[in-house]
């Protein structure tokens, strides 16, 4: 790993830990320099809005209790490309965790309700690459959070994929290692199934991505393999082109967490299918899913305090939650396949799904991905209304990239008790585990639902060119 000349004059004559190698990716699985395989036991970790990695003392504290933990890997929504992430990352990569980032911020998320991928995004994301590629322990890159989550969005899948393929050409072009760059989707029965496959199919390894990963709730302890559904979500992974894990997941109703689905995530169940998972979430907030706290809720307000939750000090674990955890980690431990022993011509290729009538998903087949800038024709909603439009074509500036865009708040997800099966009509996982990163004030902004839509749509009408 390679660190500023700041950072190795401060480590000086010190003794740390061994930097972490990457991991790469082969077939539909994450791979150690070693040759075996990589299980993902993550945490989503989003103290304040901006970037959490940018307080080394607070990343060591928080750090070295993750690793008592037994975690590997921490989920990172947003990041300043301008700061310094030095401190942080060694703290991580001592401490033995990846980390897996986000590429958007909160002005160049893809707008689902008018989607669209022009420079000024390609840019931002391209910053946050520059500024992150360089450190080992990077285990990927997300360009995209939960952004087709309703009937109306997929649409929009076409942009993200043009993104993947667009940010896999920059990392290449620019010299980086081969950081694997996926997406992060909502498990919506009628939309997982077609958007996991769309975004692998074609046979373009240059248009794919890289990894796919869910955010689940629909296992809510107590539950079985088959009562959350999670025996659909294997079912439709097995032998998937590429490594596949929950990018969130952690149900907290009717609680305590029991954490019974690591169990089939890493058991016979899965395992040979999926990579892991990544719990929600790290510290204690108004949605109730921390792993820790700071400080007693109700925190006036002043230094480090946001929502009334202390974001700064030493973590505390939330009890029983956290010993649970750690305990399911410490007994799950696969040891998975050798790389050597490895196929990765076994896995399947998907083919590109159809639309249906009326139906949820109305990308029909393999698609022409839209260049840097190209506007697709879309659809407008108004209340009441719903219209076709086309959208200029260029460089554009909508209110997705702004303040304007309207996002949805929850706090925690009910279970929906839902069968993922063909014929059911609704979601596979809680309704409101769609956004359930919404509830927490630290990590906003993640997805524009449809409310804002007319508004974004009257603002694309009259949208600048670059």
């Amino acid at each position: 790993m390679r660190w500023s000349s700041v950072a190795i004059a401060l480590a000086g004559a010190k003794s740390f830990a061994v930097a972490l190698d990457p991991v790469s990716v082969s077939g539909n699985k994450f791979f150690n320099k070693d040759g075996s395989q990589f299980f993902i036991k993550g945490i989503a970790y989003q103290l304040v809005p901006q970037d959490p990695l940018v307080d080394t003392a607070q990343c060591k504290r928080d750090a070295d209790l993750m690793s008592e933990l037994g975690t590997n890997t921490i989920r990172v929504y947003h990041v300043d490309p301008d700061a310094d992430h030095d401190g942080c990352m060694k703290a991580f990569d001592d401490a033995g965790i990846y980390l897996l980032i986000d590429l958007d911020t909160f002005d160049t998320y893809i707008d689902p309700t008018h989607g669209y991928w022009n420079k000024t995004k390609y840019e931002r994301y391209g910053e946050v690459m520059d500024t992150f590629q360089q450190y080992d322990n990077v285990l990927g890159f997300f360009i995209g959070n939960e952004n087709i989550a309703t009937k109306d969005d997929s649409p929009t899948a076409p942009y993200l994929k043009a993104a993947a393929r667009d940010m896999k050409a920059y990392r290449d072009a620019q010299g980086y290692r081969n950081i694997p760059i996926g997406y992060s989707a909502a498990d919506i029965l009628q939309l997982r199934p077609m958007l996991q496959d769309y975004l692998t199919c074609g046979g373009n390894s240059s248009e794919i991505v890289d990894f796919f990963s869910l955010n689940s709730y629909s296992w809510c302890d107590p539950s079985t393999y088959t009562t959350s559904t999670y025996d659909q979500l294997e079912k439709y992974a097995k032998d998937f082109p590429v490594p596949i894990f929950l990018s969130e997941t952690g149900c907290i109703v009717p609680g305590p967490r029991q954490f019974d689905d690591q169990d089939a995530i890493f058991g016979p169940e899965m395992v040979n299918d999926w990579s892991g998972a990544i719990i929600y979430e790290w510290i204690q907030e108004e949605n109730s899913y921390g792993l820790i706290t700071y400080a007693p809720s109700g925190q006036d307000a002043g230094p480090n305090v946001e929502g009334g939750f202390l974001r700064k000090g030493t973590p505390t674990p939330k009890l029983p939650d956290f010993t649970a955890l750690k305990s399911k980690w410490a007994t799950n431990t696969p040891t998975g396949v050798k790389k050597s022993d490895y196929d990765p011509s076994d896995v399947s290729t998907r083919a590109c799904p159809t639309s249906t009538a009326g139906g949820w998903w109305e990308v029909d087949g393999e698609v022409k991905l839209p260049t840097l800038g190209e506007v697709l024709p879309v659809k407008t909603r108004t209340v009441g209304v719903t219209t076709e439009t086309s959208a200029p074509t260029g460089e554009t500036t909508t209110a997705g990239d702004s303040s304007a865009s309207i996002t949805e708040t929850i706090t925690a997800p009910q279970p929906s008790g839902t069968s993922d099966s063909e014929s059911s009509t609704t979601t596979s996982s809680s309704d409101a585990a769609q956004t359930s990163s919404k509830g927490n004030s630290a990590s906003t902004d993640k997805r524009v639902t449809a409310f804002g839509a007319g508004l974004v749509g009257a603002v694309l009408a009259f949208a600048i060119l670059l």
